[in-house]
């Protein structure tokens, strides 16, 4: 049984507007959700009724419990409407569902009933267990308002009642009849409906208090997440003004604009401005970060031809492949090849890729970055003979803060979020990333993308307008 604290609770609330709104969505919701079963049983049972009793009868009540149905699916529409701020429209809405309530079990009561009286012997089995199909649906759908549950519950219950009284009041048996075996089993049926409701009940009102605690733990989740990227959208522009000048004074040195740098200070002055990119490419990696989870990233979709796209990221990394003694081909697709694209932000994606596999190659090889048509898309390869990745470890390799190699004395450093950055603005172009790997061989990661048209060519190159992911 619920204790006195559970039930004061459960009636503050049904009482509040917000707890007797969420009933009565609930209620009718479930209720119109179930309208198909409920009148297949109904059909059912007057069918039966109909053949083997009286058919004018089972006709008569299959119409007043259809009336009641569509009653309650115009109440259902209604209270869906319902804001739960009008309390009148709240109360209006409960007067019509006990209405409807009492109408309802009082015909099905009627039905059952008069199947009683037309059976003088053998029982009542088939009447009883239609009631109790009746009873038991209620307990288990009508758990959301105890008021109604109990109002149609009590009614089943005089029907029970007048069932189990009947044949007492026909034929008067003697004690160890059946007939009074049949009037004790109505009675322990009788529990066992109340027992079974008041559990679904108790049941109903659980889940409604762990989904409160769901939704408090969600706001604190999400209050939590705002805090975390105001500050890491704080931090980062905050460091970004005094890092530039730290790299424009540097490179200054470096250049020896402002004079020949001593033979002792070039390598300190090498590594600081070495690990000022490095810092660099960290906050610009978490100003991503902060933008795509804000949903502030903006994107210029427009005609891109894929062959001149890779060209260019290729381009943008020989420096750094030279510096490595790294070779990077390109194998152009021969058909045309178009998708609809942001070229800023493939070309981040695309260094992304180049500098891993840089990265991870040994001097004197080889990178390739092959475009090929594959039917209607177009694929992107980057291809290094590097170290490769183990298998299993593709959530690292796209994850958050994530190296593959997250060892202290890791060969190559990063932020670890290149990739995941890398994954989401691909998946804004309603593309795929992925890669296949064999340890000590190499790794090649591929994007695919839709291939345009012609007439996507034309469309796009007249507007290409901008996206907000």
């Amino acid at each position: 049984m619920m204790d006195l604290k559970a039930l004061w609770s459960a009636r503050s609330q049904w009482f509040s507007s917000a707890g007797r709104e969420r009933h009565i969505k609930d209620y009718m919701t479930l209720t119109n959700q179930l309208v198909w079963k409920r009148h297949a049983s109904f059909l059912t049972v007057a069918a039966l009724a109909a053949f083997y009793y009286d058919p004018v009868l089972a006709a008569a009540c299959y119409i007043l419990i259809a009336l009641t149905e569509v009653l309650d699916e115009r109440l259902g529409r209604e209270s869906a409407a319902w804001d739960g701020v009008d309390s009148s429209v709240g109360d209006s809405i409960l007067r019509r569902i006990g209405r409807n309530t009492a109408l309802s079990a009082t015909a099905i009561s009627i039905f059952v009933i008069s199947l009683a009286l037309q059976q003088t012997s053998g029982g009542h089995f088939t009447p009883l267990f239609f009631l109790f199909s009746a009873s038991l649906f209620a307990a288990m759908y009508n758990s959301q308002m105890m008021s109604v549950l109990l109002l149609r519950l009590s009614i089943y219950g005089v029907a029970f009642l007048v069932i189990a009284f009947l044949d007492i009041i026909r034929f008067f048996p003697p004690l160890d009849s059946h007939v009074w075996l049949d009037f004790f089993t109505i009675m322990l049926v009788l529990y066992f409906l109340a027992d079974i409701s008041l559990k679904f009940y108790q049941n109903y009102q659980k889940q409604l208090e762990q989904l409160k605690l769901i939704r408090e733990e969600n706001e604190r989740t999400k209050a939590a997440y705002e805090i975390k990227s105001q500050f890491l959208s704080t931090v980062s522009h905050e460091l970004r003004t005094p890092l530039t000048s730290l790299k424009a004074s540097l490179d200054l040195v470096n250049k020896g604009a402002l004079g020949e740098v001593p033979e002792h200070l070039k390598r300190a002055i090498g590594i600081a401005a070495k690990n000022g990119e490095t810092l660099a490419v960290l906050i610009d990696d978490l100003l991503d970060l902060q933008r795509i989870e804000a949903g502030e990233m903006k994107f210029r979709f427009k005609p891109v031809n894929v062959n001149d796209l890779v060209t260019e990221a290729v381009e943008s990394t020989a420096d750094f492949a030279a510096k490595l003694g790294i070779q990077v081909t390109i194998t152009p697709c021969v058909e045309d090849g178009r998708i609809n694209g942001d070229p800023s932000r493939l070309i981040q994606v695309m260094n992304n890729l180049l500098s891993n596999a840089l990265k991870f190659s040994e001097a004197g090889s080889t990178v390739n970055v092959r475009v090929e048509t594959l039917g209607s898309r177009i694929r992107v390869s980057v291809e290094d003979t590097g170290v490769g990745i183990p298998e299993g470890a593709k959530e690292r390799v796209f994850g958050k803060f994530t190296q593959v190699d997250s060892s202290d004395i890791r060969k190559v450093g990063g932020t670890g979020l290149g990739l995941n950055i890398a994954k989401q603005i691909v998946e804004r172009h309603d593309a795929s990333i992925d890669y296949v790997s064999e340890l000590g061989v190499g790794t090649t990661f591929f994007l695919d993308f839709d291939r345009l048209e012609d007439t996507q060519h034309e469309r796009g190159s007249l507007q290409a307008p901008a996206k907000v992911a």
